[in-house]
């Protein structure tokens, strides 16, 4: 092959992350099953097919709320930044519970021998004009066909494709395939059943997601309008940067900048990893090393530049001290450019 890709270097950290996924998923549709056999005995194979189809439906539902939650936790409070690392697992195992799901619905329509009924409803045209009788399986089919190209892009061989800002444009869709997920819930929650938990679950999770991404946001722009100084952009003390990790502000055009601190030495550069557009300011400092949380790409302080023999190079930024107080300059210096200074 003539394109050269950079293995998956696994370590102890990214085989537990993933042996608790597995073992929560596991844990969830098995106690789903116990449970509600118990309160509601399957009286035939299509009812214990169904039994495992709810199962795993909101196991599904359930994984991508807390996908979609990480994000603005991580910036609320640092203690959530340990949820970023290796989240494209997080997304592919939600991918596979999903297809699981609509493996299994087709498995309910075999047993039945009515799978032709189930490709009538989704022609049925005048039925699209509806709201109650909707054919709102067709909405689930569209998220899992959303969650199928983000699990299938996932690998870091579509890079080659894809530019970072077309991989992550692509991989924002992943809020379109939530949305089309809790409109699938809800409308086949209507037709088919009037219980209570499924709207309580609904409600909570599409109200968590909405809410957190509204206040991690709020909270940003009080920041980024605060940073403001002059020409130059005020971070704040130099201790206000936490030893090893970073404090992240905004530039007037919109372009976030990570000033992070290395013991005496601050340096700052974009916020923007060169592999996937990770949040570099959300990563910390490992071996002298400003360290991406999403995917471990490394890069210098000194320069932004990746050790050798990889040869990725950030933007980095002039830092100051005036005052006492740490200031970045927003005009960016060429990628791989020297610009970390030393405080006494």
């Amino acid at each position: 092959m003539s394109v050269g890709l950079r293995a998956v270097q696994w370590n102890r950290d990214k085989l537990v992350y993933d042996a608790i996924l597995i073992a929560c998923v596991a844990l969830y549709i098995a106690g789903f099953r116990v449970i509600v056999w118990q309160i509601e005995p399957p009286k035939s194979l299509p009812d214990a097919i169904d039994l495992w189809i709810r199962a795993t439906g909101t196991c599904a539902f359930l994984m991508l709320t807390a996908i979609l939650t990480i994000g603005p936790l991580a910036r609320l409070d640092r203690r959530f930044l340990k949820l970023l690392y290796n989240r494209r697992h997080f997304g592919v195992l939600t991918f596979l519970v999903a297809a699981t799901h609509f493996a299994l619905m087709l498995d309910w329509y075999w047993v039945q021998n009515a799978l032709p009924n189930f490709v009538a409803e989704l022609v049925k045209w005048p039925d699209y004009g509806k709201f109650i009788g909707f054919p709102f399986k067709v909405l689930g089919l569209a998220a899992l066909l959303i969650l199928f190209l983000l699990a299938a892009t996932s690998h870091d061989f579509w890079l080659i494709f894809l530019t970072p800002r077309a991989w992550k444009f692509l991989h924002m869709s992943l809020y379109v395939a939530y949305g089309l997920v809790v409109m699938h819930v809800a409308l086949g929650h209507l037709q088919d059943d009037r219980t209570l938990p499924i709207p309580l679950m609904l409600v909570v999770c599409f109200g968590t997601v909405t809410a957190l991404h509204l206040i991690a946001g709020r909270r940003e722009h009080k920041v980024d309008r605060a940073a403001a100084a002059g020409g130059w952009l005020m971070v704040g003390p130099p201790a206000s940067i936490s030893d090893g990790h970073a404090r992240i502000v905004s530039a007037p055009g919109g372009e976030r900048i990570a000033v992070f601190r290395d013991r005496n030495q601050i340096g700052a550069v974009t916020n923007l990893c060169a592999h996937q557009n990770g949040p570099l300011g959300e990563g910390r400092i490992v071996d002298g090393c400003i360290t991406c949380p999403w995917h471990g790409y490394q890069y210098r302080l000194a320069d932004g530049c990746a050790p050798a023999p990889f040869t990725e190079k950030l933007v980095t930024h002039r830092v100051r001290i005036e005052g006492g107080l740490v200031e970045v300059d927003p005009t960016p210096l060429p990628p791989g450019t020297p610009a970390a200074i030393v405080i006494a």
